[in-house]
């Protein structure tokens, strides 16, 4: 696992806040938000693929006036083309979770995402929110009425689209948290699930009842009917599905190839978000980056292209934005903000994103963001050649 330095003495970049935050958790939080997946070459490959890539200056260019608003989502222009990606137990890092986040995406104008996983009610945390968080990251349990609930609720707050995570039909080998034994605090509870729901399997536990039902026959009959991640999602049924059920936009989550991006937009969906779980899922898979351009050319055009994965500088977002993003979000930088300080350390690391965007923009000659394209970059040199 990594090691980490004593604090900075002052914080103006995103490693500083990595630095100064997680020494202030406890061993297993700290463990299981900073572990990925087996050797975690993938976790690793993520932040590493973006130095491939190099940034074209264009001198002599007009940039006293710096545009960072994105395209309009949901007919709303927010501040910047960077959101919150759905992170799960904001609790563990402050009391106020999950309300905290909502507080500090509304402050700065920035887009959050919900996780199904919040410790927060998805009702508390849109009213902390308003607008700016529009979006509930879903998982669907073979119990299909616990989820239907769940999207039901999520439209009738006003939450206008759901980003269903299709890359994971069980959730990824994770030795930290296997060497921990990583389990919720008494004093976490999940937000968005009653008890009268049944009880919710924790897929990152090791006690996972869907991992174990992976290698036991005689667990895949008794879980059929429970709250546990569901392996047999399909696009011809479970698209179909979720539009009988809502009129919200249905993105999808996990999306890595243009195969997928095929099948995602033949299924109709409104949204295709590049991501590979934050390198938590499956181990020597592509990095996020490395699938973006083969995603982007498979939609041509045809819905938005959404992107996560091992973002830590506002110029990694400018290339993920050069190579055809349409939004980029980022989910461990807001962790390392709510455990540094809470709201304050989220808009800490808002603040430090804005600043150093505008900056590379400016010196990119790319006065607003839609003029971020592939004629500000260069690749070094051919890293993944199709066999």
């Amino acid at each position: 696992m990594t090691k980490y330095q004593s604090p900075p003495a002052k914080i103006i970049s995103i490693k500083d806040l990595e630095r100064a935050s997680l020494p202030l958790a406890t061993k297993q939080v700290r463990e299981f938000w900073a572990g990925g997946a087996s050797e975690e070459f993938t976790l690793a490959e993520n932040i590493s693929v973006f130095d491939e890539y190099r940034i074209r200056t264009k001198v002599m260019t007009d940039v006293s006036n710096i545009d960072m608003r994105p395209k309009e989502i949901f007919g709303k222009k927010y501040s910047f083309p960077i959101g919150f990606a759905p992170s799960g137990f904001h609790q563990l890092a402050t009391e106020e979770g999950e309300i905290a986040t909502a507080k500090a995406a509304k402050s700065h104008n920035w887009l959050m995402a919900l996780s199904s996983y919040s410790t927060k009610s998805l009702e508390e945390v849109k009213q902390a929110g308003g607008e700016n968080v529009a979006v509930l990251q879903l998982y669907v349990f073979q119990n299909r009425e616990t989820t239907k609930k769940l999207v039901e609720r999520a439209e009738k707050a006003g939450y206008k689209a759901i980003a269903l995570t299709v890359d994971t039909p069980v959730v990824g080998m994770r030795p930290a948290d296997n060497y921990n034994n990583f389990k919720l605090p008494s004093y976490v509870k999940l937000g968005n699930f009653e008890s009268r729901d049944g009880a919710i399997d924790n897929p990152v536990s090791p006690d996972s009842i869907a991992r174990k039902a992976v290698l036991d026959d005689s667990k895949k009959e008794e879980i059929k009917t429970s709250n546990a991640l569901d392996p047999t999602l399909t696009w011809s049924s479970t698209i179909p599905w979720l539009r009988s059920i809502t009129k919200m936009e249905i993105w999808v989550k996990g999306v890595a190839t243009a195969e997928d991006t095929k099948d995602a937009i033949n299924a109709g969906v409104d949204g295709i978000w590049v991501s590979n779980h934050g390198g938590r899922q499956l181990d020597s898979t592509l990095a996020s980056l490395d699938s973006l351009p083969e995603v982007v050319a498979a939609a041509n055009g045809k819905v938005p292209i959404h992107f996560d994965g091992g973002i830590r500088r506002a110029s990694d977002a400018f290339k993920a934005l050069a190579l055809g993003a349409d939004f980029v979000w980022v989910g461990r930088p807001v962790l390392y903000g709510l455990l540094y300080n809470g709201q304050k350390g989220v808009e800490l690391m808002e603040t430090i994103f804005e600043t150093e965007l505008a900056n590379v923009m400016m010196f990119a000659g790319t006065p607003n963001v839609s003029g971020i394209d592939k004629s500000r970059i260069v690749k070094k040199g051919h890293r993944l050649q199709k066999l």
